[in-house]
């Protein structure tokens, strides 16, 4: 055994852990500090994990300790998050209120029994600040800013004067869209709308991409819509920082169709509704806000419609009163005329009278001169024409005497021609008759050797066969 003295290892950690006591007892700190290290028991319910400082700039650790949370810490965590919709995890910076005690076996470590979610909020607020400047820094083409208001493409964009056919980027789940889809099929004015869902996840700034793509999916769609609503539930401060990021708000800056949103915040404005063409608190007051822009035109056309009802009842009654008066004018100019020109007919009309009777008296006149003529006439030409009529029946019994004696010589000619030209004279003369397949042929080329055939003379009829065929030009063999 060793002469130096010495404790127990247990005797030296109670000491540490009385001295620590004794130190700290009943104290408590707020502290700023990341969080590193971190994870979560679920089954216990325990937080296990490192705060840390770092120095500004270099990032290097200048000071460490090893944290816990159980019991009252793990719900006010839980609260934390519920508040600010912000994870407990690792790298974030957090405002924490510890108690600080020594374990035999785990050594040196605090024990978390508050957090302040309003510091959280805050440094996500200045984040957004900074987000803006850059926005404005490397955007000066399509971002500017005039007092408190942010100028962007398409906040300056027109909106169509009827909003119908309409792009929605949201959650497929999102209770926000059933308010959004139920406002708009419900409205009371029975306006019909064309809705394209391009569904997407609308929470989690690491989920900034995905929305980010939705709209590329509509600008590349090739469909003309009026507007693309942005839209997703309620839900606490950081459940937005999604909409904080500079990927969405450069695009929704740029984008070439007017951007509505009604992403479920009451209070602050997030980065995307100051770079939006027009940003409402909800999906349903965005909702109501299309259906009260079409509202606003249909009022617009009912008012021209109202007004152009007037002002062509003025004209119809302006253009009354002239036509009316035109009218008396006309009455009274064509009573003149009327009266001047049925003087002028009376005038002319005994001109005619008279004219007429004179004319008719002449034709009646020459009208009895032509009857006495006609009268004597027609005995003459009857005559001459009888003596026509004596004359031709001579000359047609003559002539046709003559005429049918032409005709019989004719005919006792042909007579004679036709005997000597007869099958029967024919075949005395020598000639033949062919038979073949039961019809005459005098086409040599339809009888082979082989063939029977018939030939038939004046007064014999010869069945033979055929045993030879040879060309001839058609005179061989005749005496010619």
């Amino acid at each position: 055994m060793s002469a130096t003295p010495y404790i127990k290892l247990s005797d030296l950690t109670a000491r540490i852990q009385q001295a620590i006591a004794n130190a700290f007892a009943n104290q408590s700190y707020w502290i700023v500090a990341d969080v590193t290290n971190y994870s979560f028991y679920q089954q216990r319910g325990y937080h296990y994990f490192d705060l840390v400082e770092k120095q500004d700039h270099a990032g290097d650790i200048i000071a460490k300790v090893a944290a816990v949370a159980w019991g009252a810490g793990a719900n006010k965590i839980k609260d934390f998050e519920r508040i600010t919709g912000q994870l407990f995890k690792n790298d974030i910076n957090v405002l924490v209120k510890v108690s600080v005690n020594y374990h035999h076996v785990y050594g040196l470590q605090i024990t978390l029994l508050d957090i302040d979610a309003n510091f959280t909020i805050g440094l996500l607020e200045q984040q957004k600040q900074e987000t803006l400047n850059r926005l404005l820094a490397e955007n000066p083409d399509f971002i500017t800013k005039v007092g408190e208001r942010y100028l962007t493409r398409n906040n300056q964009l027109p909106l169509n004067p009827v909003l119908q056919r309409i792009a929605v980027v949201t959650s497929s789940n999102s209770a926000g869209y059933q308010d959004f889809k139920h406002t708009l099929d419900n409205n009371r004015f029975g306006y019909r709308f064309v809705v394209d869902n391009y569904f997407t996840v609308v929470q989690g700034e690491a989920n900034a991409e995905q929305v980010q793509q939705r709209f590329i999916d509509i600008f590349n769609s090739g469909k003309t819509y009026d507007a693309v609503i942005l839209i997703r539930g309620g839900g606490a401060q950081t459940d937005f920082l999604i909409f904080d990021t500079y990927r969405l708000g450069r695009t929704i800056a740029r984008f070439p169709i007017p951007v509505i949103t009604g992403i479920g915040h009451q209070k602050n404005e997030t980065i995307v509704d100051m770079m939006a063409h027009t940003p409402t608190k909800t999906p349903t007051k965005a909702a109501e806000f299309i259906i009260a822009h079409n509202k606003a035109f249909e009022d617009e056309m009912a008012a021209m419609q109202k007004l152009i009802l007037i002002r062509s009842q003025q004209l119809f009654s302006t253009h009354f009163q002239a036509l009316s008066s035109i009218n008396t004018k006309i009455i009274n100019t064509s009573r003149d005329m009327l009266s001047g020109h049925k003087d002028f007919l009376a005038y002319y009309n005994q001109r005619v009278i008279n004219t007429a009777r004179d004319i008719l008296i002449g034709k009646q006149r020459a009208l009895i001169g032509i009857s006495g003529h006609m009268l004597s006439k027609p005995q003459i030409m009857v005559a001459n024409k009888r003596n026509e009529l004596s004359n031709l029946i001579t000359n047609i019994r003559s002539f046709s005497r003559i005429y049918f004696q032409h005709k019989q010589t004719g005919i006792t000619h042909h007579e004679t021609i036709f005997k000597l030209v007869s099958p029967a004279n024919i075949l005395k003369r020598g000639f033949a008759l062919v038979y073949h397949n039961g019809h005459i042929t005098t086409n040599p080329e339809n009888i082979n050797t082989g063939s029977d055939i018939r030939v038939l003379l004046s007064d014999t009829e010869l069945n033979a066969t055929v045993t030879a065929k040879n060309k001839s030009n058609g005179t061989k063999g005749l005496d010619i």
